[in-house]
């Protein structure tokens, strides 16, 4: 159930989010001014939480999404398979998103101030 109401919260976290890259897209189409009020927000540490909630949000979306997938199949039924997908969810989506950050942090060659 705790999952279930998780994949609803993330769903509906990722209309939000999208207003982000809504915003992020004007900034660009905008000019350098408007870019860099954007990389300054975006840049700050709230900024940063919150487009990593973000990218956990739609991670975990995913991740529950390819459960469900599984689910139509008429596998993974079973109440100690379900609790594994359970766990496989929070705990993927958690791994999943750090080594995304990790991945970027490292390609973009660290953090800029």
């Amino acid at each position: 159930m705790a999952m279930s109401i998780a994949h609803r919260v993330t769903g509906s976290a990722l209309y939000v989010g999208t207003l982000l890259l809504a915003w992020w897209l004007i900034a660009v189409a905008s000019g350098p001014t408007a870019y860099a009020t954007f990389q300054m927000v975006a840049g700050s540490w709230i900024g940063r939480l919150v487009l990593f909630g973000y990218t956990w949000a739609l991670v975990h979306h995913m991740i529950g999404g390819i459960r469900h997938l599984v689910w139509d199949t008429v596998h993974g039924l079973e109440p100690g398979e379900r609790d594994w997908w359970a766990r496989a969810t929070l705990f993927g989506s958690v791994a999943l998103t750090i080594l995304l950050w990790l991945l970027a942090y490292f390609i973009t060659g660290g953090l800029r101030s």
